[in-house]
């Protein structure tokens, strides 16, 4: 990858519960931005219940499991895919995983370092829920996209999320996209509600809707065919939605200024000009 000067721009795709197409929409983002010349790394960090890899239909032989216990090193595990971006996988079905420890967080963040100058966006996938995990990597990216969906449990679950990250963390501002829209009135209508219960119960939150991705059947179709339905059909509506929040990705800056939470290439942001 040729050498960069500025700062990546780190953020996580996250969810209160599983089935809201969070990881669909982490690798069709990466895509998105690939195809708009940016390096992009997805960091799977669904440590436990990976399937980046199953998405694309890849086959790492390596993963982050090699990183924490057999001192791997960072770059015999990053795999290129035919489409433009890398990933970092990790494991499935490896208890190992699933809570990492004080120094393997650490460790993670000292490696990424040596990536800071080749990236432009470093997208961390994370689990669902609120375990600690999911907390952990929402707390070490800059920005925070919450993936959410028009059904009463994503709505109710996203709050729990943006609940604990606010009160426990200090976590105040987050982006949304609402996947699997049936209308953009849906979609807003199921913002507005999120919105409204954050602003009542949770005040200082900081809520932006940053896109809005329709239901439509090729999000599936590219799924069973184990590629981004990004480039499987590249001019679905749910295809040129995404592609309409990327382009609108590419004009965030990099956080001025730290929340007190150690980040992703923590060291270049804490000294930056």
């Amino acid at each position: 990858m040729p050498k960069q000067t500025k700062l990546p721009i780190v953020l996580s795709l996250t969810s209160g519960k599983g089935g809201v197409g969070k990881t669909n929409m982490s690798v069709n983002l990466a895509y998105c931005l690939s195809r708009l010349g940016k390096k992009t790394l997805l960091l799977d960090a669904d440590l436990g219940l990976a399937n980046v890899d199953v998405i694309l239909g890849l086959n790492p032989r390596f993963n982050l499991f090699h990183l924490f216990h057999e001192n791997m090193d960072l770059q015999k595990i990053i795999l290129p895919t035919d489409y433009g971006f890398d990933i970092l996988p990790s494991a499935s079905g490896v208890t190992e995983m699933l809570s990492l420890s004080t120094g393997q967080k650490l460790e993670l963040l000292e490696v990424m370092d040596t990536l800071e100058n080749e990236l432009d966006y470093l997208i961390v996938d994370t689990g669902a829920g609120i375990n600690e995990n999911v907390i952990y990597f929402n707390l070490a990216v800059q920005e925070r996209i919450i993936i959410l969906t028009p059904e009463p449990t994503s709505l109710t679950d996203a709050y729990a999320l943006i609940k604990v990250l606010k009160i426990q963390h200090g976590i105040e501002r987050f982006r949304v996209v609402v996947n699997m829209a049936k209308s953009q009135e849906e979609a807003r209508e199921v913002f507005k509600k999120l919105y409204n219960a954050c602003d009542h119960f949770l005040s200082g939150i900081s809520l932006d809707l940053s896109g809005i991705v329709p239901m439509d059947l090729n999000v599936r179709k590219g799924v069973a065919s184990q590629q981004p339905f990004c480039h499987y059909a590249p001019n679905s509506k749910a295809s040129k939605a995404l592609m309409h929040t990327a382009e609108s990705m590419t004009k965030w800056k990099p956080a001025e200024n730290l929340d007190g939470n150690i980040k992703f290439f923590w060291k270049k942001l804490l000294f930056q000009e």
